[in-house]
């Protein structure tokens, strides 16, 4: 009966440490879930940011910014030409 006894210790053991493992896997994916979360309200807020920087500020020229202000500008620019291409396919 020993030897039984020790089979079932150790399936109980080992069921014990996959049980744990599991839920610290488990613990690692919420706490990687929450820094994605944080992470990504990080980025929308870097990104109002600069929206409203660009309202304010864009057409003022501040050297510093100048690149990235006419890198918008030239991306909305060709957006809107897209958009009017799109609109005369559809015949708008």
């Amino acid at each position: 009966m020993d030897i039984f006894e020790k089979i079932g210790d150790t399936i109980s053991a080992k069921g014990k440490e996959a049980a744990d493992k599991a839920k610290e896997i488990a613990e690692i994916a919420s706490l990687r879930s929450q820094i994605a979360t944080c992470e990504e309200i990080i980025k929308k807020n870097y990104l109002e940011i600069g929206r409203l920087y660009y309202e304010r500020y864009g057409d003022m020229g501040e050297e510093y910014f100048e690149k990235q202000c006419r890198a918008v500008r030239n991306a909305r620019n060709g957006a809107e030409q897209l958009q009017k291409k799109i609109n005369e396919i559809k015949g708008l």
